[in-house]
C-alpha cells in the first residue's frame, strides 16, 4: 500500500474510476456478443437492429474515453463486416 498522501488519493481515484468505467465497458461488451450471437443464428433483421445499438454504445464508449478510437471503429467495421455477410 502506497505510503505518499499523493499517492494514495490516485489508488482511490483510480479505484473510483474503474468503478464508473465498468458498467459502460460491461454494457458495450453484452451489446456486441448479443450481435454475434444473433449472426450465429442467423437472424438477418434482428441483427441489423442489434448492430445499432452496438455501435451506439461503442461510439459513447469512444466518446467518454473507455475505449480508443481506433479500437472502436476496429470493433464497428468488423461487427458490420458480419451482419452484412448475412445479407450477401
Amino acid at each position: 500500500m502506497a505510503n505518499i498522501k499523493s499517492a494514495i488519493k490516485r489508488v482511490r481515484l483510480n479505484n473510483e474510476l474503474r468503478a464508473h468505467n465498468a458498467p459502460i465497458k460491461n454494457d458495450m461488451r453484452s451489446h456486441i456478443k448479443q450481435v454475434e450471437k444473433l449472426v450465429a443464428n442467423k437472424d438477418v433483421e434482428d441483427a441489423k437492429v442489434a448492430l445499432q445499438k452496438a455501435i451506439k454504445k461503442i461510439d459513447k464508449a469512444v466518446q467518454k474515453g473507455i475505449i480508443q478510437k481506433n479500437n472502436g471503429n476496429r470493433q464497428k467495421s468488423r461487427l458490420a463486416k458480419k451482419v452484412n455477410e448475412l445479407t450477401a
